[in-house]
């Protein structure tokens, strides 16, 4: 058995990474050697989580970074590079749900809320991740979407509008990055049991049966579902895919 160098494992940042899904995608690269740097704002969780990577086999790092402070983003893509030497995929992954209300009660402070993190948060790692994969000729960007960047939801506006803007964030970057060979693609997952999914629903099992109940396979997803299709696309699997947001939703967008 021959062991893959380390110079050919893909460089692997994703924001976001200390729970739910941008965790079980950190834990399904490291199961492949990959080198992962993991990002978020909390310190303790962040060191934990590199030190479960490396266990598995993975070069891992944690680096602090909050998403809606363009130079944390800064820091956090050119420490990547001086590390590695390089940025093959970015995952951004790191979000919120804001606070859930009809629209007629949401207010400007949780619009800011939700768009600086959802909206926001994604312009700046894309810029900044553009910038070095441009240069280097090549890479992977995959944005973390929802159903609700492709359909409507009531009570839940500002959330659905922060995710229609990630997409189209998605095509345009697509397009700029194809030229140098950068792909840029998102995934929107349906209903995934994690904490996030936790606070929309108050913790109420109704509301959870009601939303899970809507999804045509008749459950909820793992995180470890949506990561597999984050992994595709990142992959030399998906080289002729680019532009596109692919829905991973049990069957949800399909009616």
């Amino acid at each position: 058995m021959t062991t893959q160098p380390a110079t050919d494992r893909p460089v692997v940042l994703i924001t976001g990474a200390l729970t739910g899904i941008g965790r079980a995608t950190a834990l399904a690269y490291a199961r492949q050697g990959a080198r992962v740097i993991v990002s978020g704002r909390r310190d303790e969780a962040g060191e934990a989580l590199a030190r479960e990577l490396r266990a598995l086999g993975a070069d891992a790092a944690y680096l602090r970074a909050d998403v809606r402070n363009e130079d944390d983003v800064r820091r956090l893509v050119e420490q990547t590079v001086e590390r590695h030497g390089r940025l093959d995929v970015a995952v951004n992954n790191a979000g919120t749900e804001g606070s859930p209300a009809p629209l007629a009660e949401q207010d400007a402070a949780n619009y800011a809320a939700t768009f600086d993190t959802n909206v926001l948060g994604v312009f700046l790692s894309l810029k900044h991740e553009l910038r070095v994969m441009q240069r280097q000729g090549g890479g992977s960007i995959v944005n973390l979407s929802s159903i609700a960047g492709q359909v409507g939801m009531a009570g839940a506006a500002l959330y659905v509008a922060s995710k229609h803007a990630v997409e189209g964030l998605t095509k345009s970057a697509a397009l700029e990055g194809a030229a140098h060979g950068v792909r840029v693609n998102s995934v929107a997952p349906g209903p995934v049991l994690t904490e996030m999914f936790e606070r929309f629903t108050g913790g109420s099992s109704d509301a959870k049966a009601g939303i899970t109940g809507a999804v045509p396979l008749g459950r909820g997803a793992q995180a470890d579902e949506i990561a597999q299709a984050i992994v595709f696309l990142g992959s030399e699997q998906a080289r002729y895919v680019t532009g596109q947001n692919l829905a991973v939703d049990g069957g949800y967008t399909a009616r």
